[in-house]
């Protein structure tokens, strides 16, 4: 289903022009050839991406907590920010032939699933936000995936209802973790309603890479590292990601995974069903249900069957959009994702307040200092956001919203009186979720989440995608098969199915559910006299498991209320709170003195004398944001790549 929204936008800018950034690639005008998606180096000339010449933003590097000095993109018709280099450039070369954002994004996926393969795959599930720029058209595009048919509600915390055992070695590295893969499933439905190009063409970057090779990047590198021991129990895992002596491949190898490329040619050639059915479907259904690893380890496996992957269904569902200031639309992901009522609830609170007096200091190229009372005002709307969520957010198809619908937690006077729980002095430390008057009590979740990616593409029609995808924790279950990670998405569901006062969890486990995500790709139009949703102003997201809704707001507050343009927004601190005493405040950052817990750091001890126990912990945002704005008249798409990964920026640049 679809929200309608109409007539042209041309969006002033939401910041002062800055200079042109090596993070893009050149762009002439009307004049002679289209020479998008290359970089533009020092001496003027131009460096492919994945080229390994200088300059080269694919070159393996260490990985970095934050990346100084990156600079907004301009581009006049199409851009694609992703976390990798490599999926930029997929993505970049099918809109510059022409493609759709659709189409970008399953070459995206496709090469994301190997160059990135610690956060999401075909092995994963995936949330989508499409605008079509000729309909004015909406749509979310559900790839979540799917508990098997025979799960219990105790089914990731005992291994059956006569062996109360824990799953081993543990509910996420066991088979219990793993769902019905449907991010595939997902991509195959929107590309038959928005793709231009053949299915089977979009899927040549991934197979070329995993055939001919790259070299492993610092972050890859990393999370190789860190999930060694776990390969040992699954072989082709091991034969992938280790040498022969059992050390994990290091930064800079030449990776090639052959069987990762047989699977792509396959899904090229026979379409997204061929993920769910045969040959493939048989063997995720295989490794899943392993009971003994190849280390000799024992592992409880998974109840997955054939039918529960042939039987698998992506969704399209009505997305989330409220209004902002009555200035801006915004539009998010529908349940089973919490991000999109979420973030939705923390700005329908902080609209209440005049954020504005409240935008950061000193503001530079990294988004400048965070104000006290503006970091304490967005924490505490998350406070009391994530309050609802816990309580009442989960996939609407088994477990209803209070009234049935969106409506009731985002009617703006109950978020109005929900502002009204804020003091200016003192944090409130845990909030209480809002009262419905619901017939049926519901417990409390406290269901954790971890790892994922996220792209935001537009094309040369106009067309946006913004789309997080995942296989949850970093490698998912540690399961692997056919060159691709299986999920543990499982373990975002609360395993036990009551709390602790008895009340049954809505996120709790059923047959065929989707287990609740905190995944919030992100929509922004600017409203028209009428109070109409004119055309597309802005697309956001960002991995980083239930943190994802922090840094989506604080993202959407930076480039709205405070003017920052779509890097420095990226870039700013990431802080926030879900519904704990602790706020968070990154300590990666550069204009966060961490030393020493932040004792030296005004922001910190700003917040701390308001109450708010503050923690300086490196924060993994991996936020794409593109804005339409308009530079010395011209109006023209402006992107961000996350400081914090290593994303980048591609297009069809010019410089404003």
């Amino acid at each position: 289903m679809s929200t309608s929204l109409r007539r042209v936008l041309i969006l002033t800018p939401l910041a002062a022009a800055s200079a042109f950034a090596l993070s893009g690639c050149f762009f002439s005008d009307s004049d002679g050839p289209d020479t998008g998606c290359e970089l533009l180096s020092d001496s003027g000339g131009t460096v492919v991406v994945g080229s390994g010449l200088p300059g080269d933003p694919a070159a393996p590097e260490p990985a970095s907590g934050y990346r100084v000095g990156k600079k907004v993109v301009y581009a006049s018709k199409y851009m694609v920010a992703t976390a990798n280099p490599l999926a930029s450039k997929a993505g970049c070369e099918v809109l510059k032939s022409g493609g759709s954002a659709v189409d970008a994004a399953v070459a995206v996926q496709a090469v994301l699933g190997l160059v990135e393969p610690q956060s999401s795959g075909i092995g994963g599930g995936a949330f989508m936000l499409h605008f079509d720029a000729k309909t004015k058209a909406v749509t979310a595009y559900d790839g979540r995936e799917t508990a098997p048919a025979t799960a219990t509600e105790n089914y990731l915390r005992w291994v059956d209802d006569t062996n109360r055992t824990t799953p081993v070695p543990s509910a996420r590295a066991s088979g219990r973790s793993i769902g019905v893969p449907g991010a595939v499933k997902m991509l195959g439905l929107a590309h038959s309603e928005h793709g231009k190009k053949p299915w089977k063409d979009l899927f040549q970057p991934g197979i070329d890479l995993a055939t001919n090779g790259f070299a492993i990047s610092g972050r890859m590198a990393d999370a190789i590292a860190g999930a060694a021991t776990n390969f040992l129990r699954d072989a082709d895992a091991t034969a992938a990601y280790l040498n022969a002596d059992g050390s994990p491949k290091a930064l800079g190898t030449t990776f090639k995974l052959p069987a990762y490329a047989a699977t792509l040619t396959t899904l090229a050639n026979n379409g997204a069903d061929a993920l769910y059915t045969g040959p493939l479907a048989q063997a995720i259904v295989s490794k899943a249900g392993q009971t003994v690893g190849a280390n000799g380890a024992p592992l409880t496996p998974s109840l997955l069957t054939l039918s529960d992957l042939s039987s698998y269904q992506a969704k399209k569902r009505e997305a989330i959009c409220t209004t902002y200031r009555s200035t801006y639309m915004v539009c998010g992901m529908p349940p089973p994702s919490s991000g999109g009522l979420a973030v939705a609830q923390i700005l329908g609170i902080v609209e209440n307040f005049d954020l504005a007096q409240y935008k950061p200091t000193a503001i530079d190229l990294e988004g400048g200092k965070p104000t006290v009372m503006g970091v304490h005002l967005v924490a505490e709307a998350g406070r009391l956001a994530y309050a609802d969520r816990n309580k009442y957010v989960a996939d609407t198809d088994f477990v209803a919203l209070p009234g049935g619908s969106p409506a009731a937690m985002l009617d703006k006077n109950y978020l109005k009186s929900r502002s009204q729980l804020i003091s200016m002095t003192r944090s409130m430390g845990t909030a209480q979720p809002g009262n419905f008057g619901t017939a049926t009590p519901t417990g409390t979740s406290n269901a954790p989440e971890a790892g994922t990616t996220h792209m935001t593409i537009v094309d040369k029609d106009g067309n946006v995608v913004t789309m997080t995808t995942t296989v949850e924790s970093g490698f998912g279950s540690f399961h692997m098969t056919n060159g691709f990670i299986l999920n543990n998405q499982l373990t975002d569901f609360d395993a036990a199915p009551t709390d602790a006062t008895g009340a049954l969890i809505a996120n709790r486990v059923q047959p065929g559910k989707r287990p609740r995500s905190s995944m919030a790709p992100t929509l922004v139009f600017k409203l028209d006299a009428a109070g109409k949703a004119g055309d597309f102003a802005m697309a956001t997201g960002s991995p980083g498991g239930a943190t994802i809704i922090q840094y989506v707001a604080k993202t959407v507050v930076g480039a709205l209320d405070w003017g920052l343009d779509a890097q420095q927004a990226t870039s700013l601190v990431d802080f926030g709170a879900a519904n704990s005493a602790t706020t968070n405040v990154g300590g990666e950052h550069p204009n966060i003195n961490a030393a020493n817990n932040g004792a030296n750091d005004p922001l910190v001890t700003g917040l701390r004398a308001l109450g708010h126990t503050v923690s300086v912990s490196a924060q993994s945002s991996g936020i794409g944001t593109i804005m339409r704005s308009t530079v010395n008249g011209r109006s023209v798409l402006a992107g961000g790549a996350d400081p914090r990964r290593e994303g980048l920026v591609l297009g069809d640049i010019v410089k404003p």
